[in-house]
């Protein structure tokens, strides 16, 4: 499942660099994340690097986006293939 920022989001901008996908990015308001390039570090790292630095606990799972941890292994295949 892709992971999405909350309105707790503080704009702390310590998630946005650790993301390997470069998934996250600024919104209007606070810190967006693409659910076409998360793979909740999924072949990157063990944990998602997002949630394990957010200092408010604001990145939880995206329901409206549910993925299998072979959809986001495939995922990040297809992302990393060039």
């Amino acid at each position: 499942m892709a992971l999405k920022i909350t309105e707790e989001c503080i704009n702390c901008d310590v998630c946005e660099p650790v993301c390997p996908n470069d998934a996250i990015y600024a919104g209007e308001d606070i810190y967006v994340i693409n659910p076409q390039l998360c793979t909740e570090c999924v072949g990157h790292h063990d944990t998602p690097q997002c949630v394990d630095i957010c200092p408010v606990d604001c990145i939880p799972k995206d329901p409206e986006h549910p993925e299998t941890q072979d959809e986001l292994m495939a995922k990040y295949q297809k992302l990393t293939a060039n």
